[in-house]
């Protein structure tokens, strides 16, 4: 169980403090509590992280006002929460994340053919329809009939703006379990992923659904490591750049070797391959950017290079590359 309550710990350390106070509270006591730990260590591996504990009992009952209150609804409904985290995934489809993106798809020749790994409910696969605050730049979405969301991203000096969105001209996306943007009851549950302080985040999820609901970009359901990417690949049009990028999803890969052969595989099938991952999932690119490693925060590369700090659900963007 010591290695449960490490994962709590680092959780709360450096993914929910100075973001969710709720969550770095309930994670630190879940990491200091036996019977939590003893119930968390029944399920597999994939199915310990905090984000999908803590995303079931708000999902079932609430969000709790404090330890006690979870603790206790956790112990009285423990089969319950037991079989949504075992039908459920952290399926955190964080449209925001798109601003992070953004500078290095406006880079690559247009028009962009996506394709994204882990796609959930294909939120980031729709960059070119969101609207983005960099403070000293401003890019404006398309007009439609929903009211696209604006994500705000402080970027540094060094970030190069794009001048405006890329051309996309294909998407399409790749997910074990995917998620219907049209469906409410499968929207309700990628609403409480989002952490219970961010209002802001919510309102920008609600409205990407809307979009996604009309775009309906194409998600096939598939596993990254089958021939189903092969596939896919294989569809994108040939006049156009294809560009296989994922974010938050290599981590929940487990073997190491798994995910080099997955990236070995992506950079024979496609001329991009754009990853946004914790640091440690690719340590060999993650050496290639410096000992500074800002706690908490993804690393995002192209082929293997790395360019950029980011914030997990895309609110700041820290520039590392040389700009050419």
């Amino acid at each position: 169980m010591a290695e449960i309550s490490a994962r709590y710990i680092r959780f709360a350390d450096t993914e929910a403090h100075g973001r969710s106070p709720l969550y770095e509270e309930l994670a630190r006591a879940v990491a200091g509590d036996r019977e939590t730990l003893g119930f968390l260590s029944t399920l597999p591996d994939v199915k310990r992280q905090p984000n999908l504990l803590l995303a079931a009992v708000r999902h079932l009952f609430g969000t709790p006002t404090g330890w006690n209150e979870f603790r206790q609804v956790l112990q009285a409904n423990a089969d319950a929460i037991r079989s949504l985290m075992l039908e459920r995934s952290t399926q955190t489809n964080e449209p925001g994340r798109c601003a992070t993106l953004l500078p290095v798809l406006a880079r690559l020749p247009q028009p962009l053919a996506l394709l994204e790994v882990g796609t959930s409910a294909g939120l980031c696969l729709m960059p070119d329809l969101y609207s983005y605050d960099y403070g000293r730049k401003a890019i404006r979405a398309p007009a439609m009939a929903a009211e696209p969301p604006v994500f705000r991203c402080s970027a540094s000096e060094t970030t190069p703006m794009p001048a405006a969105a890329p051309q996309v001209v294909w998407r399409a996306g790749l997910d074990l379990s995917p998620i219907d943007a049209s469906d409410p009851s499968q929207v309700a549950w990628l609403e409480t992923l989002v952490w219970p302080e961010q209002t802001a985040r919510l309102a920008n999820l609600r409205a990407a659904v809307k979009i996604a609901a009309t775009v309906k970009p194409r998600v096939l359901k598939g596993d990254l490591r089958g021939s189903d990417l092969v596939r896919l690949c294989s569809e994108a049009p040939k006049d156009a750049t294809l560009v296989v990028f994922h974010t938050a999803v290599l981590d929940y890969v487990s073997d190491p070797a798994d995910r080099e052969a997955f990236a070995e595989q992506v950079m024979r099938l496609s001329p991009y391959w754009v990853s946004n991952e914790f640091p440690r999932v690719f340590p060999c690119i993650a050496t290639c950017a410096g000992k500074s490693r800002p706690p908490g925060r993804f690393l995002l590369s192209v082929n293997g290079s790395p360019v950029a700090w980011t914030d997990p659900h895309g609110a700041s963007l820290e520039w590392i590359a040389d700009v050419a």
